[in-house]
């Protein structure tokens, strides 16, 4: 791959994290992205135009260098509309096929595509899930979970009794309606790795979205490994945790080929048995994935800091994780399971003595930022000289955020929009995931007669209301003497608490806004 000179980008879905986030780390690239008019895309359950979005990649990858590409969007509208299709295989095949057609008319066009394994969650919501979901989810959730372990010969006679219980009263048209999904979304992944193998996408991963050691996410993982192997795909083909920061990893892996890059990541751990904790919502232990993370966007792991191009400070979790909202009445293994004060010191050290880049994966807590860390990051002055930062959602989302930033970082430097991106990390991780949303859900929306999933509008007094905290609570966490960060937007895209779409502008401590 030679010179980049523009990438088409098709995102997920219309969520700030995919629409928005790889577009921002490429502006400071110099390498021009186009990605489809919001207007294409959907909204939550309402899925995008795929036959616009087909038309308008077609038109845009003439000229490109390179497309990063999420195929749910193009099959089913969107990651949402990818559990609720009533599609078949041969629409899907069909559909996947175009791709052929990019190709041929450019055959000079990398592809770089990712395809989602469909989640099934552990909890009874149909918030992003079918109607039905919301009466029988946790218990489809627990039939895959104890009927994979039964297959097995692990299954406790309590399970068993538990999954006699299930099937009972579970109907048998929700679970044939769950199924045949699932099944008709593997067979389309069957197709694109086939595609893969044909040459037709050059680089792909499947992201789990929410897994599971046990139940039906992880049998098709174990289909689709088995046919990645089949086809001899496995140095093209990468599958681990993740889903929503993709379009970061892929971005950054195309412009780490198109230079002939490969950065060496040396990972600095809080925790002696950091390595080992198995992060909510994943599958393995966050040491594999570091490694996935590392990899999909085009670096390896170092054996030391001294042949390493980056420190990447991993915040792990001491014994085991917990959502951000425990920072309250922390537990004691976050107090002496793990040192953040070391990866602190470390950090500067490396940073200020070395003068190696360093980057902060802060992972310790699942959907939200370590408020400590942040603090000591602050009093270090380290905030605005990282090569990167993100601590928001899974653990897979964080590293991928972060590491795609810093590679970026490696070779473009310390640009007006990377300032602006570190901004936006600490304004949405720190401020909105850890701080504000946390005290929106502890019954103040329920208070203005609303629900954490109905608001009143994107840009309704809620919004109006995250904004002004926000700003308080960088004046607070993050303005100093390294800089600060203004919110120049502010919207609820989902009509709900669990994200908000953000804009912002980093200051540099002389500079007024």
């Amino acid at each position: 791959m030679g010179k980049l000179h523009k990438i088409v980008y098709m995102p997920l879905d219309e969520r700030p994290c995919n629409y928005q986030f790889p577009y921002l780390l490429a502006q400071g690239t110099g390498v021009r992205m186009a990605r489809p008019p919001m207007e294409m895309m959907g909204l939550k359950k309402r899925p995008g135009d795929t036959d616009r979005l087909w038309a308008w990649l077609e038109e845009q990858t003439a000229d490109a260098d390179g497309a990063v590409i999420a195929l749910d969007a193009l099959l089913y509208g969107g990651i949402v509309p990818s559990r609720l299709h009533p599609m078949e295989e041969p629409q899907l095949r069909e559909r996947l096929q175009k791709l052929r057609g990019l190709k041929e008319r450019n055959p000079g066009l990398n592809i770089f595509a990712f395809q989602l394994i469909m989640r099934c969650p552990q909890y009874s919501s149909s918030d992003e899930e079918p109607d039905y979901y919301a009466d029988w989810g946790r218990d489809i959730f627990r039939k895959g979970y104890i009927g994979h372990r039964s297959e097995l010969g692990l299954a406790a006679p309590g399970e068993l009794e538990e999954l006699a219980k299930i099937d009972s009263r579970l109907p048998a048209g929700v679970l044939e309606d769950y199924l045949r999904r699932r099944s008709v979304n593997i067979g389309a992944i069957g197709y694109a790795l086939r595609l893969a193998a044909e040459g037709v996408i050059d680089f792909m991963v499947i992201p789990q979205d929410d897994a599971a050691l046990y139940g039906y996410t992880a049998k098709d993982q174990q289909k689709v490994r088995a046919l990645i192997s089949e086809l001899d795909l496995e140095l093209k083909t990468y599958m681990y945790p993740g889903a929503d920061e993709v379009g970061c990893t892929l971005l950054a892996r195309m412009v780490n080929e198109s230079m002939n890059a490969v950065p060496l990541v040396y990972a600095r751990l809080a925790a002696t048995r950091g390595a080992w904790v198995t992060p909510l919502y994943e599958d393995r232990v966050l040491h594999e994935s570091l490694k996935c993370q590392i990899m999909a966007a085009g670096g390896l792991m170092a054996s030391s800091a001294d042949e390493a191009d980056l420190v990447l400070l991993v915040n792990t979790p001491g014994e085991t994780m917990a959502e951000a909202t425990v920072q309250e009445e922390p537990d004691w293994s976050d107090e002496v399971s793990r040192n953040i004060v070391e990866l602190a010191e470390y950090g500067d050290y490396m940073l200020r003595r070395k003068g190696k880049p360093v980057a902060v994966a802060d992972v310790a807590y699942a959907n939200g930022a370590d408020r400590k860390l942040l603090k000591l990051l602050k009093h270090k002055g380290l905030l605005f000289e990282l090569a990167g930062y993100a601590g928001w959602n899974t653990s897979g989302n964080t590293l991928g955020t972060v590491i795609a930033q810093s590679f970026l970082y490696l070779r473009f430097g310390r640009t007006p929009q990377h300032l602006d991106f570190l901004g936006l990390r600490y304004a949405e991780d720190l401020c909105y995931c850890t701080v504000v949303r946390t005290k929106l859900n502890q019954g103040e929306v329920e208070a203005m007669g609303l629900s954490r999933f109905q608001l009143d509008g994107p840009r309704g007094k809620v919004a109006r209301l995250v904004r002004e905290r926000l700003a308080d609570e960088l004046r607070q966490r993050i303005d100093g003497s390294g800089g600060r960060v203004e919110i120049t937007d502010c919207f609820m895209p989902w009509n709900r608490t669990f994200e908000a779409g953000l804009s912002v502008r980093y200051y540099p401590p002389d500079e007024e806004g």
